[in-house]
């Protein structure tokens, strides 16, 4: 029988243990951590009764993922490890100067007309990935290099997708509101809003949310990785804790060997030995701008300016268009901005079991320099406070995890980076290398076991859709043929 062993238990490393336990490979999951999950899990930090996620939140490309559909998440069959998806009232909302805000619907008509003057603009712009959220959702989350499934509606993408957001929504918006709510949902690239391609996430992120939404795990985030657990030991995989790796030596044999880790652990691991130029390309890896992430117990809903922003379940707060791309511009070049990019998410607006009665969860990270060294908290809750007059007096408890700890809980988010690596540059193309992105080009262990790359580092890159581990299991599958 053919064995494979794959480090790190995150969504990526469970969709492939799933994937190839149900191939008939006898797989086992190690984890440095006591529970599965990484980034994508929860726990009870904020007191008893509370749900919290320690790393993402929000998941509009979890519930579009190829890769969960396939493995059947949301089967009653999984008991009470079925994935279930719990909506807000609305996906998004966008405050702005002047108490107003602008929502995103899960109806792209009702979008539309809010934003008066533009809605015919909003509604072409966004036609691609509302009309056909799922095969959108595919194109984007799949290898650049490759024969596409929807060529055509990549193309239409593709025609806006590839303008900076910065030239894009001026030319096609006339409303400041517009501007702002696609500006919000472009800022999802961690670049400068004056780069190509920015325009391609604006466009998904909005579109997909018109008509899939912006949804939580019921029960917290860890929801996705349980079911995701469930389903690879169903079909056979082992899944062990507590178990740090730093040498592949120290693993039993495999045939294959996939690496949930970035490049900055695959150069620190002992036992690997790269090609040169491999090597060198892992070496000279960017990770962009990090976050800082702050969670608080509120005593109740957060006071917006605007009452109908209490049902959003995320919330961006940079202001207008011009204000976010400054704060972006500024974390690019390493400096601190006074109003960073804050996205907040209220999960208890969907999900009201995860604080006890009366009290809310607010979660939201800021776009911060890599591995800032500062206390982001101050202007992370100023710029909360902007849009809420009172939101302090509403705190209860609150837990900051700024780059550092975030790394140190978990070391594939280096410097505070949560994408796996920034996608500046040649990265949005070669991650990290263009052709046989999950394939690990080794000189010496690489006789005995064939070694596969399957994190956020690989394509299609960040966010908890388990997309990465999916490509680079049927990679390693295609191999083996």
């Amino acid at each position: 029988m053919i064995t494979a062993t794959i480090v790190g238990a995150g969504p990526n490393g469970l969709t492939a243990a799933a994937v190839l336990a149900r191939a008939g490979v006898d797989v086992t999951v190690v984890e440095r951590l006591p529970t599965i999950g990484g980034a994508t899990s929860s726990a009870a930090t904020l007191g008893e009764g509370t749900i919290v996620d320690l790393g993402s939140a929000a998941h509009p490309f979890g519930v579009t993922s190829a890769a969960f559909r396939a493995l059947g998440l949301e089967e009653p069959e999984l008991g009470e490890h079925r994935l279930e998806w719990v909506h807000a009232d609305y996906p998004l909302a966008h405050p702005l100067p002047g108490g107003r805000a602008a929502l995103l619907h899960r109806d792209a008509e009702q979008t539309a007309r809010q934003l008066g003057v533009d809605r015919d603009a909003w509604l072409r712009l966004h036609a691609p990935a509302t009309e056909r959220p799922y095969d959108i959702a595919e194109a984007i989350l799949s290898p650049l290099v490759r024969i596409p499934e929807h060529p055509l509606l990549l193309a239409r993408l593709g025609l806006r997708g590839a303008w900076p957001a910065t030239m894009l929504a001026p030319a096609i918006f006339r409303s400041g509101a517009a501007r702002a709510l696609f500006a919000g949902a472009a800022t999802h690239a961690t670049l400068p809003l004056e780069h190509p391609l920015t325009s391609a996430f604006g466009i998904a992120f909005g579109g997909v949310g018109h008509s899939t939404g912006w949804p939580f795990a019921k029960g917290g985030s860890q929801g996705i990785s349980d079911a995701l657990a469930r389903v690879a030991v169903a079909a056979g995989a082992r899944i062990e804790t507590g178990v740090e790796v730093t040498d592949l030596r120290e693993l039993p044999p495999s045939d294959l060997t996939l690496l949930d880790l970035t490049p900055h652990q695959l150069l620190r691991l002992g036992g690997l030995e790269l090609e040169p130029g491999y090597t060198r390309r892992l070496a000279g890896w960017k990770y962009g701008p990090a976050v800082s992430k702050v969670d608080w117990l509120l005593d109740g809903p957060v006071p917006w300016e605007d009452e109908r922003v209490t049902g959003a379940g995320t919330i961006h707060l940079g202001g207008t268009i011009g204000e976010i791309a400054a704060a972006e511009r500024d974390v690019a070049a390493g400096r601190m901005p006074a109003r960073p990019f804050v996205l907040a998410c209220q999960p208890t607006a969907a999900d009201p079991t995860r604080a006890p009665a009366g009290k809310h969860i607010l979660w939201a990270y800021a776009h911060v320099p890599n591995g800032y060294p500062g206390d982001a908290v101050p202007a992370i809750e100023a710029q909360i406070e902007r849009f809420a007059p009172g939101f302090r007096e509403r705190i209860l408890k609150r837990i900051a995890t700024p780059p550092a700890a975030l790394e140190s809980w978990n070391p594939n988010l280096v410097g505070g980076a949560i994408g796996g690596g920034s996608l500046a540059g040649t990265q949005q193309l070669m991650r990290p290398t263009l052709v046989s992105p999950y394939r690990v080009p080794t000189t010496g262990r690489g006789d005995a076991s064939a070694i596969y790359l399957c994190s956020s580092s690989a394509p299609p890159g960040g966010g908890a859709h388990g997309m990465s581990g999916w490509h680079a299991a049927h990679a390693a599958l295609r191999d083996l043929d």
